[in-house]
């Protein structure tokens, strides 16, 4: 019994050390969080996925909404890049490599992977309905990349799934593990973005991430809530769109919103000073 328990206090040991050399604070929120795997390792797997999904899948190019997709995307995450070089926090910096795409299919959803690679269908576009609700969806999109929510879920799965003396090694030298982590967390091919959504908290926090860096951009975030209210009368009964499927609840969110616009705005006029 001696040696198991000697070898369970090395383990906690192990994990206290690797979890406090691994913590981080979240931009504007300060939330601590963990992030055990390399961002470079998961950006280089997003980046093989994310090719991979737009060869199975139509990518409109050319159009009005292909164009305001991106130039929507590249305002926000301009404004993004001026924020973290401000901050100091660059490290986050280095690792997204911005892309915007819009693909034809039906489905209310819209997703952003690890190093900023961003896909909207053209089903959540009427309930964007213009410029402002575009902007909301990819500001809360882009905040998941700045925040490294990838990586954080994928941690808390690794920490679920192999525990204590292993852990280190697993991050360090079994890409495997993170490889199957990271497929079990995006998904492949038609489900890519679909698989084990973000929790309430990281939508939460993204919900607030975004409407910052939108307002930074120029966008109106008194129009945030209202999307959110048209998202609530699409959703209304029946199958909820997968884009919602584990968000906050509808009015919850509308709530937050309305209170956070305020804070939005002074965050905003405070970052983008000369």
């Amino acid at each position: 019994m001696q040696p198991l328990n000697k070898m369970k206090n090395i383990g906690l040991l192990l994990l206290l050390s690797l979890l406090l050399t691994t913590c981080k604070k979240v931009p504007i929120t300060g939330r601590k969080q963990v992030t055990l795997l390399k961002e470079s390792e998961l950006v280089g797997m997003s980046d093989k996925e994310y090719r991979k999904f737009l060869s199975e899948n139509k990518v409109l190019k050319g159009t009005a909404d292909a164009a305001r997709v991106e130039r929507i995307g590249k305002s926000i995450a301009a404004s993004v890049e001026v924020f973290l070089r401000k901050n100091k926090m660059e490290d986050r910096l280095k690792d997204l490599a911005w892309e915007f795409n819009l693909v034809d299919d039906p489905t209310v959803n819209a997703w952003c992977m690890p190093g900023g690679k961003v896909v909207f269908y053209t089903g959540i576009l009427p309930i964007c309905a213009d410029d402002d609700g575009l902007a909301v969806v990819m500001g809360h999109e882009i905040a998941h990349a700045v925040a490294q929510h990838g990586n954080e879920r994928m941690s808390q799965g690794m920490m679920a799934q192999l525990g204590g003396v292993v852990l280190s090694a697993a991050a360090s030298s079994q890409p495997e593990a993170t490889q199957n982590l990271f497929m079990q967390a995006y998904g492949a091919g038609a489900t890519l973005g679909v698989l084990l959504p973000f929790s309430r908290k990281h939508e939460s926090e993204a919900d607030r991430l975004g409407l910052v860096f939108m307002t930074m951009a120029g966008f109106n975030p008194d129009n945030a809530p209202s999307f959110w209210e048209r998202m609530s009368a699409q959703s209304g009964g029946g199958q909820p769109p997968v884009f919602v499927s584990s968000h906050p609840g509808h009015q919850t969110r509308v709530n937050d919103l309305k209170n956070y616009i305020p804070v939005a705005r002074r965050l905003a006029a405070e970052y983008t000073q000369p």
